[in-house]
């Protein structure tokens, strides 16, 4: 009982990345119609930033945790999106015209550029920094075996969440969620109402980029270990979220983030570690034999 808790906080917590990540898959697709596979590497930078930023804070002596935490949240979120926006405006704005395999081409290029960018600069050895907080609350108890929900486990939750509910806010409320709403709905249509779409394309990417950067730093939180090549996997498993919960909806991606969490936690430690990734690339094979559309996501009506 105590087990199966325990790896169901650390599904969560692993989800909930796998989220904030796969949120950035999901509105570029519903925005543009393509998916963009260079959204890993732009994770992985995230995280690099939020480690430099904690190498610079530690060398100038700034030593209270929670300075040093909004530091790196802003740092990171910062140049991340800019990052974000490079890859929009050099990857996929010269080819929205062009035909589907051109920006996706476009695309694995980048995600290799910006993995041997970050290879070259920072090194191909292991960038680790010491645990920012020990303890956390303990939940459970018994037999010598203590259920706990770790500091970084209990902010890489509430910050998403705080990161979720705003998000959701700015998507319904403001006056941007509804030009992005409308250029999901019909680019050309928005644009004759007088809304700049290129500009509202280069939001969404930053937004999708700042919200990465979050995942790269939570990243940085609870494991302390990053290099050059996470992107690529945790990407790959946030696509695999976003198709699950459905591509194109944004609580579908964190839905599916969440079930992508708590089944590598509870396959690593019931069945082989070894495998967990076979087991999500599997779940990926399966939703799209049997259910392309995900469990959130709406059928695509074409317009005549």
């Amino acid at each position: 009982m105590g087990y199966a808790l325990q790896q169901l906080i650390n599904g969560l917590t692993l989800g909930a990345m796998y989220g904030l990540i796969a949120i950035g898959y999901t509105m570029v697709y519903g925005i543009i119609g393509m998916i963009n596979f260079a959204h890993g590497e732009i994770y992985m930078i995230g995280a690099f930033l939020s480690v430099l930023t904690y190498v610079l804070c530690t060398a100038l002596g700034i030593g209270p945790t929670p300075l040093v935490l909004l530091a790196m949240l802003f740092v990171s979120v910062a140049f991340t999106a800019l990052y974000g926006w490079a890859v929009e405006r050099i990857g996929y704005r010269p080819l929205r015209g062009a035909p589907r395999l051109a920006p996706l081409i476009s695309a694995i290029g980048m995600s290799i550029f910006l993995q041997n960018y970050v290879q070259l600069t920072q090194g191909a050895r292991i960038k680790a920094v010491p645990p920012l907080w020990q303890g956390g609350v303990t939940l459970w108890s018994a037999d010598d075996f203590r259920v706990t929900f770790g500091w970084a486990q209990l902010t890489v939750v509430v910050v998403t969440l705080i990161v979720m509910a705003g998000f959701a806010w700015m998507i319904t409320r403001t006056s941007f969620g509804r030009q992005q709403r409308a250029c999901e709905q019909d680019p050309k249509m928005a644009a004759l109402l007088g809304i700049d779409v290129d500009r509202t394309i280069s939001l969404t990417f930053i937004l999708g980029a700042a919200l990465a950067a979050v995942a790269g730093m939570m990243a940085v939180l609870q494991y302390g270990v990053i290099d050059f090549s996470i992107g690529f996997i945790a990407g790959i498993k946030a696509f695999t979220a976003a198709v699950l919960g459905g591509i194109g909806s944004i609580p579908g991606a964190m839905l599916g983030g969440l079930l992508i969490g708590l089944v590598e936690a509870f396959w690593s430690a019931y069945l082989s570690p070894e495998y967990k990734d076979v087991a999500t690339f599997s779940i990926l094979v399966l939703v799209l034999l049997f259910r392309p559309t995900g469990l959130l996501g709406k059928p695509d009506v074409e317009k005549v």
